[in-house]
C-alpha cells in the first residue's frame, strides 16, 4: 500500500512453472498487497508452483482463453478485491518486478494514470538479447503507430504495465480481443479517454524459458497492430473535422 492506496500485482500465466518463483521472489511485498495469478489453462506445473509459493488469489481458466482474455481475468479480479493501482507482470521473468514501486509511486502521487516499463528507452531490449528482428519491428510498428495515433511513446508491447482504478473503470477493456492485440488495443482506448502514459526504462531479459511468439503469429500481430492504428487515426480525424465544422458555424 502506498498513501493508503491498495495496490495489486497480476500475474497473466501460461506455461510459467519454470520461471514463475524467480518472478515472485522479487515482487516488493512492502508495498505489494494483492497477488493475482490467473492460469490460462497451462499444461505445465504453474498452479503447483503457484500453490507451493502460497499465493493467495489462484484464479484457474478450464480452457485457454489467450493472452487477452487472461488479463481480463486479471484485472476484474483485481478490481473486486479493491485495488487502486493494478500492476501487469509477465511470470515469465522477463521483466524485473524491481520497478514496481517506481512505477506505484507515479500512479499513487497522482503523477500518471498509466506507466508502461519500456524496453527500448535506454537501449536495454538488445542488450537484454531481444532478437534483432523483433527489435527491427518494434522500432517499425511503434513508429508507425505514433504517426497514426498521434502520440509519442517508445514502445507499444511491453508486457509491464501499472493502472490506476480510474482508467481500468473507465475503458471497457472487455471489447477488446482475447489475443495478442488486447495490449495495442487497450493503449488506444486508454489514449481516446483522454489519459497520459508515463514510460520507464526497463531491463529485460530474453532467454528459453520466457515466452515468445513465433515469426507467423509475430506477423499476424503486427498487421493487427497496423489496422488498430489505422481505425484510431480514422476515430481521431473525424473527431478533429467535427471539431474544426464546430467552429466554423
Amino acid at each position: 500500500m502506498i498513501d493508503k492506496k491498495t495496490i495489486a500485482v497480476v500475474l497473466p500465466a501460461y506455461k510459467a512453472a519454470k520461471t514463475l518463483e524467480k518472478t515472485y521472489r522479487e515482487i516488493p511485498f512492502d508495498i505489494v498487497d494483492h497477488v493475482i495469478l490467473v492460469d490460462d489453462n497451462s499444461p505445465d506445473e504453474t498452479v503447483a508452483v503457484a500453490k507451493k509459493l502460497k499465493i493467495k488469489n489462484i484464479v484457474v481458466h478450464d480452457k485457454n482463453k489467450g493472452y487477452g482474455g487472461n488479463q481480463k481475468t486479471c484485472y476484474d479480479t483485481a478490481l473486486k478485491l479493491g485495488a487502486d493501482i493494478v500492476v501487469m507482470l509477465h511470470p515469465d521473468y522477463q521483466y524485473t518486478p524491481k520497478l514496481l514501486r517506481a512505477m506505484c509511486y507515479l500512479v499513487a502521487d497522482g503523477a500518471y494514470e498509466v506507466v508502461l516499463g519500456s524496453r527500448i528507452l535506454g537501449g536495454g531490449a538488445l542488450r537484454g538479447g531481444m532478437p534483432i528482428y523483433k527489435y527491427i519491428a518494434n522500432r517499425f510498428l511503434t513508429l508507425a503507430q505514433n504517426l497514426l495515433i498521434g502520440q509519442k511513446l517508445s514502445e507499444y508491447h511491453t508486457g509491464y504495465r501499472a493502472f490506476s482504478k480510474k482508467v481500468l473503470q473507465s475503458i471497457d477493456y472487455h471489447l477488446d480481443d482475447d489475443d495478442f492485440i488486447f495490449d495495442n488495443q487497450m493503449l488506444i482506448q486508454i489514449f481516446e479517454a483522454g489519459f497520459e502514459i508515463a514510460e520507464i526504462t526497463c531491463p529485460t531479459k530474453y532467454f528459453e524459458e520466457a515466452s515468445s511468439i513465433n515469426f507467423v503469429r509475430s506477423s499476424k500481430y503486427g498487421l493487427q497492430v497496423l489496422w488498430e492504428s489505422c481505425k484510431a487515426c480514422g476515430r481521431r480525424l473525424t473527431k478533429k473535422s467535427k471539431r474544426t465544422a464546430q467552429k466554423g458555424k
